[in-house]
């Protein structure tokens, strides 16, 4: 804008030089004027230095407000570059610090899960192990208690009748066939056997089978006692290993989620801190290439005003210094001895023809460039007047087209400006809108998914809830059948023993040695009636076999229940772990829920903030649509055809000069 003063200051000293010769030849010419023509150029030419101060001046203020503002905008621009480098230092710390973090808890969730792994593995190692043992339990345990069971029947009968060695083993073999067990007493007792004198071995005495007998008893019930006791001890010991498996492997589990979870957010955190050092380095880009912009245009405009300040400052000077000279006498004195009136009159006809040849050219231009402007100036000229008034209307016209220029160009660097800034922050709040758009929705459905998963667990929880009361309310009523029917079989164990014991004493007082001789000797014959103890095993065999059915179903149903409460056990630890853990991670769950439903009410605010933002950039993007971007012409055009009216004037201009000399 100086240099466009400048040009215009320099243009209006040469027209006011013109007018004023114009006005010394009018007023010579028509001899009506008090005022010398000397007078009249020192007037004008004390108001050319007045005009000249006053534009430094205002070029002054122009540009110290101008150097003021670029020196604020360049201040602030600098501060928001330290800030925007203070927060890209820490973003890139607080990624580096949470990516180390998250592949520390990676590396720590992998060692867990490989704990895990192991644990299971001997878990389910111990487990088989257990069940393997238990299997042999029963196996072993179900012989020794046929055994046993065997070796009472056989004590019993064979202390009703007095039997020798090869009478029991031919009475065991016969049981063999119905009673389990009873072979592996006549595998023991053909052992002892074996062992003896064979003198021994024919000994006619019941009492020696029977402690034979009762000697294997106490024998095979101490070993199925070692067995009980060897079961009960590995049984403890299996659950102490499986409790303290389970345990350690929901603390890891445990341990391995809160990890899990507490990686993911740090992931998250550091997923959203690159976003935002993206943004914040994009921003002082921006920011360094507009200070960038500011101070070198700047710099480029001091030079012009510094230059503009010694050329006006020179001017100045030069037009004090020739008001001195013409302020003499000695100038004006000459200046009156050489007018001639004559020359004056042949100026005057050379100026008619100018201004003839002038408003042809101004005619032709106009035409040809549309200019309503040189159109009616040329019409001006070929009407005729002062010649002082002609030049006058060029030097305005001339003004006026370079202010307008000015003006223009002035309003064109504005508005790229403007719209070079409103385009920067339209492209950033819009991508900022995208963003947190995007972080909206993936919060939606990280929500979502949340919450399902709330859900699922919670349903889940009740699920084991309501199995563990139906196992609880079963295993109830399999304890009470179970101990029912332990006792009822015991009361009738002891009842049938009581009834046992009352025919043996009966029996035994009607045994001769003739009826033992007879029945050694297996004669039939008609004997006297001793009871009916011989029919098919007597009623006491009868009785005994049922007294063996009883204990046979007290010991099965207490295995039975024994079992039975150890599974009831094991199904309530498992569900009650799996019951926690379910709602641990639930009441994580929700917590990581409750954050990320904060997160999108912060992120839903700042979105609105940033939409709000966006919709004054894109308000203030439309007043500038009207006025810098929707144009009927555009600039270069305007400018062409401006300068091409500048020039047809200067040329009209020049012709007058020249016919005015």
């Amino acid at each position: 804008k100086s240099t466009v003063f400048a040009l215009l200051a320099g243009a209006s000293i040469f027209s006011n030089f013109q007018h004023a010769n114009g006005l010394v030849l009018t007023t010579r010419s028509g001899l009506k004027s008090s005022v010398t023509p000397t007078e009249q150029v020192l007037t004008m030419m004390q108001e050319l230095k007045k005009k000249g101060e006053a534009m430094m001046e205002t070029e002054q203020k122009t540009f110290a407000t101008y150097a003021e503002w670029a020196d604020d905008e360049s201040k602030k621009l600098g501060f928001e570059i330290q800030d925007g480098e203070s927060k890209i230092e820490e973003l890139t710390a607080f990624i580096t610090k949470a990516e180390s973090d998250a592949s520390k808890l990676g590396r720590e969730v992998e060692a867990l899960e490989a704990e895990i792994a192991q644990l299971t593995s001997e878990k389910k190692e111990a487990t088989e192990l257990r069940a393997t043992q238990h299997k042999e339990y029963l196996a072993l345990s179900q012989d020794y208690s046929e055994s046993v069971d065997a070796l009472k029947r056989a004590i019993q009968v064979v202390s009703a009748e007095n039997y020798d060695r090869a009478q029991a083993e031919s009475l065991l073999q016969k049981m063999s066939t119905k009673v389990p067990g009873v072979e592996a007493v006549l595998a023991a007792l053909q052992t002892q056997r074996s062992g003896q004198p064979e003198v021994e071995a024919y000994k006619f005495q019941s009492g020696g089978i029977l402690e034979l007998l009762k000697s294997l008893l106490e024998k095979f019930s101490g070993e199925l006692s070692d067995v009980e006791k060897a079961e009960v001890n590995e049984a403890h010991e299996f659950n102490l290993v499986e409790l303290h498996l389970s345990n350690t492997i929901a603390k890891d589990s445990s341990d391995r989620d809160e990890k899990a979870q507490l990686r993911a957010s740090k992931k998250a955190a550091s997923a959203k801190a690159q976003g935002e050092l993206t943004e914040t380095k994009a921003a002082k880009a921006d920011d360094e290439a507009l200070k960038t912009e500011i101070e070198t245009t700047f710099a480029a405009k001091k030079v012009t005003f510094e230059e503009n300040q010694k050329v006006r400052a020179a001017e100045i000077e030069a037009i004090a210094k020739a008001i001195d000279i013409i302020a003499s006498p000695e100038v004006s004195a000459k200046y009156s001895q050489h007018v001639n009136f004559l020359q004056l009159s042949r100026r005057t006809s050379a100026r008619k023809a100018a201004e003839d040849s002038a408003a042809a050219l101004l005619r032709s231009r106009g035409a040809a460039l549309q200019s309503e402007t040189l159109a009616s100036l040329a019409k001006s000229l070929a009407a005729g007047g002062p010649f002082a008034k002609v030049i006058g209307m060029i030097e305005g016209l001339l003004e006026k087209l370079k202010e307008e220029a000015a003006a223009e160009a002035d309003h064109k660097a504005w508005c790229d400006e403007q719209l070079k800034a409103n385009k920067l922050k339209r492209n950033k709040k819009t991508a900022k809108v995208e963003e947190l758009s995007a972080a909206i929705a993936g919060l939606n459905a990280e929500i979502q998914e949340q919450a399902s998963t709330i859900a699922k667990l919670s349903d889940e929880q009740a699920a084991l809830t309501k199995a563990m009361s139906e196992a609880t309310t079963i295993r109830d009523g399999e304890k009470t059948e179970n101990l029912a029917a332990i006792a009822d079989a015991t009361a009738g164990a002891d009842a049938v023993k009581q009834a046992i014991v009352i025919l043996k004493e009966f029996y035994a007082s009607q045994v001769t040695e003739d009826a033992a001789l007879i029945q050694t000797k297996q004669v039939p014959e008609m004997a006297e009636y001793k009871g009916m103890q011989s029919s098919k095993g007597g009623v006491v065999g009868m009785l005994e076999v049922i007294e063996t059915d009883f204990l046979r179903l007290k010991a099965e149903t207490e295995a039975s229940e024994k079992a039975a409460a150890a599974e009831y056990k094991t199904f309530m630890e498992k569900s009650e772990t799996s019951k926690k853990q379910k709602h641990d991670a639930e009441f994580k769950l929700k917590l990581a829920k409750d954050q990320s439903e904060f997160e999108k009410e912060e992120t839903v605010k700042d979105l609105r903030s940033t939409e709000e933002e966006l919709s004054k950039a894109n308000e203030y993007y439309e007043y500038l649509k009207p006025n810098c971007i929707v144009v009927h012409v555009s600039y270069e055009e305007r400018a062409a055809k401006r300068h091409e009216e500048i020039a047809a004037l200067k040329e009209a201009y020049s012709i007058l000069d020249q016919k005015s000399q």
